[in-house]
């Protein structure tokens, strides 16, 4: 199955990859899957799509008064990311580039589907969404809102991840996917000339203090065997060289698995950026955003979901130890209903693939039969529970 599907499946990935469009925006994105959608036929044809989410789809496969239902998964939107691999089918798009594998992401499910309208689970109903803004947006709270997990029993996805090679997957109880928090903090001093230093108080000075104290939250305030990560990623101050400005700014993100750990880790930063203000004289306004909630996959769907992988075809490694520190907001949908998932390795075996949201970010196309046959394998799988 997985090598029929490879050539359709991997042309429908690079028309995709052609036209990166950010959260909510992803206009042509919809329109090229609405026609896929509505092309598949077969032995049980799938309800009409249902827009969600702005830009979105939702279809139902299988009877409406199945007993259970389980969701199937595919986000959606880009990156603003200038597209700098070279590859015959890069972005069309300026600025704009799937960066993260949603491309594969969306292929996979659109192939999924047309086996499993042919071959549908018996006593189930399939609920396939296509997500929009996955990438900080809240796309899957919206579409939570606007009502895709009524009725639904539980929850699979997927996520083609270079830093796994082709043919591993990590299919791990618990959390896979750490919670991801936006910080951001507004330092409000005094602004005068870079001579008379003695005149301002230097938001500058402080966002820089700032930085360095930050990081002793994590390493002298979390024990060492507890992942969380804390990272600094922008900051700006002034718009000339001999300025002093009135106000300095910085954003990152904080990753835990933990929720207890999180609200530790947002008491400790106000607490640092507190002191940091006394200290240099200046206010410090400190703003949190959720991200994403952790991605916790239920010990029972976990399990199911590795013992499904070791008899796919293609899949040489079932890991279930992996974890990463990136976010996505799949674990929305898990705080909700039980679910799993899963890494699904696309990464050259030899080492050298570049990393997600890279500009030259490209996937072993490998992954792209083998994501379809995961969909297909846990679907089946999910309806035999009974």
């Amino acid at each position: 199955m997985s090598g029929a599907l490879s050539p359709d499946v991997r042309a429908l990935r690079r028309t995709l990859h052609r036209v990166p469009e950010l959260g909510f925006q992803e206009s042509v994105t919809s329109a090229l899957l609405a026609r896929e959608l509505g092309a598949i036929g077969g032995a049980h044809p799938m309800g009409q799509p249902r827009p969600i989410a702005a830009t979105g789809w939702v279809v139902d496969l299988g009877p409406a008064d199945a007993a259970r239902t389980l969701l199937l998964r595919a986000d959606m939107d880009g990156l603003p990311i200038r597209e700098a691999t070279g590859l015959d089918y890069a972005s069309e798009h300026e600025g704009r580039m799937h960066a993260c594998g949603h491309d594969a992401h969306m292929a996979a499910l659109v192939f999924a589907a047309r086996h499993l309208a042919e071959h549908t689970p018996p006593g189930v109903r399939l609920r396939l969404l296509f997500q929009p803004a996955e990438e900080g947006k809240g796309g899957a709270l919206r579409c939570i809102d606007e009502g895709v997990l009524d009725g639904v029993d539980a929850a699979f996805g997927l996520h083609v991840w270079n830093e796994l090679p082709l043919g591993t997957v990590a299919a791990t109880a618990g959390g896979i996917m750490a919670g991801v928090v936006d910080v951001s903090f507004r330092v409000i001093g005094r602004g005068g000339h870079g001579a008379l230093p003695d005149r301002t108080r230097d938001p500058i000075i402080a966002a820089s203090r700032l930085v360095l104290a930050l990081q002793t939250v994590i390493s002298r305030e979390e024990s060492p065997l507890a992942a969380a990560v804390m990272t600094i990623g922008m900051i700006h101050a002034g718009d000339a060289f001999n300025v002093i400005p009135d106000e300095a700014t910085l954003r990152g993100t904080v990753r835990a698995f933990d929720p207890a750990q999180e609200e530790r880790l947002r008491a400790a930063i106000s607490r640092v950026a507190a002191g940091v203000a006394m200290a240099c004289d200046v206010q410090i306004e400190v703003d949190w955003q959720s991200y994403a909630a952790p991605t916790v996959n239920d010990p029972g769907m976990a399990a199911l979901a590795a013992r499904v992988c070791a008899g796919v075809d293609g899949v040489r490694e079932v890991r279930t130890d992996y974890r990463t520190m990136a976010g996505e907001d799949f674990g929305d949908f898990l705080a909700e209903v039980p679910g799993c998932f899963l890494l699904v390795g696309s990464g050259d075996p030899a080492g050298g693939s570049e990393p997600h949201h890279s500009p030259r970010f490209e996937i072993d196309e490998g992954v792209l039969p083998l994501a379809t046959a995961l969909h297909i394998a846990m679907a089946r799988a999910w309806a035999e529970l009974g």
